[in-house]
């Protein structure tokens, strides 16, 4: 290739990149601005002392870091986070998978089925949290319970049951969690679901001509083809449930509680209840960081489940 050939060549590869380059910009001008920014800022305000309206930040250095290791109320909330997630990786994904394997085979009405299973996620969280509000609410008007659920536990004689369940400390914090757990499961519902076509069914032809039952087929077929899809599906299980927050504010409301404090509105509430922005965005960096090392967790299992 002559001299000149080759200038060309690299020129047309450089425009090539520049124009490929072009395409992917926005997205990274965005991404950039958005959340690469933010984020350092975030972790720059976290040494700094600031209420959030003043101009004056007075530095503090890891004053913030070391008081969130002792504060108490933030690693319940951790705590608090952890058992919502537990709920939702156990109940709300056995849900979905059951629904999931039920759908995949053929049954009456399986497109139906699977409309109505996706609708609780499309649904508004503040809706959702109010109807569950008014579900489980303790309250009588004309000698009748208002919430629905303490309503029947009456008519039906459980008077015993009878109690307001956001407010125990005992019932509430699961009561959150089931309803979470129900208004997500549709997601993993339809991932699963989809992981579950793509599954060859000579696999399956193969396995009942082995003389494999169903059960065994489930786990030496199914389990290990799903590998990945149940991976990911655990993956934003985590993630979303360590974020909830706006199902816990409509259901219990601004008046949060010990026992329903999660990291975020823990953060909502150190921003909005005593002004420490510094000490918000310690927490906000914190809570960023164990759930990167969550995720890098589970990318590194599913990095050698894959090559196995």
């Amino acid at each position: 290739m002559s001299e000149a050939n080759e200038k060309s060549f690299k020129f047309f590869q450089l425009k090539n990149n520049l124009i490929n380059f072009s395409f992917v910009l926005p997205a990274v001008i965005i991404f950039s601005v958005f959340y690469i920014y933010p984020f350092f800022e975030i972790f720059r305000l976290s040494f700094y002392s600031w209420n959030g309206i003043s101009p004056i930040e007075r530095f503090v250095g890891w004053q913030n870091f070391i008081e969130l290791a002792h504060d108490d109320v933030w690693w319940k909330s951790m705590g608090n986070a952890a058992y919502i997630t537990l709920i939702a990786l156990t109940f709300q994904n056995a849900l979905a998978f059951a629904l999931a394997l039920a759908c995949d085979r053929e049954i009456r009405m399986k497109r139906f089925y699977r409309v109505v299973f996706f609708i609780p996620p499309v649904l508004s969280e503040i809706v959702v949290g109010l109807i569950w509000q008014w579900i489980l609410y303790s309250g009588f008007q004309d000698g009748q319970h208002i919430g629905l659920l303490n309503y029947y536990l009456d008519r039906i004689g459980l008077h015993h049951l009878v109690h307001n369940w956001l407010s125990n400390p005992d019932t509430a914090l699961t009561c959150i969690a089931v309803v979470h757990s129900w208004k997500g499961f549709g997601w993993g519902f339809i991932m699963l679901l989809a992981g579950l076509q793509t599954i060859d069914r000579q696999l399956y032809e193969a396995a009942k001509v082995d003389g494999a039952g169903s059960w065994r087929t489930f786990w030496n077929v199914t389990i290990p083809m799903m590998v990945p899809v149940i991976l990911v599906v655990i993956v934003l299980t985590v993630l979303g449930s360590m974020q909830v927050f706006v199902l816990i504010l409509s259901m219990v409301g601004q008046g949060l509680v010990y026992h329903t404090e999660v990291p975020v509105t823990r953060i909502l509430s150190a921003m909005t209840g005593t002004n420490r922005f510094g000490y918000a965005c310690a927490m906000g960096v914190t809570f960023g960081m164990v759930l990167i090392m969550i995720s890098l967790s589970f990318k590194l299992l599913s990095n050698k489940v894959k090559q196995v």
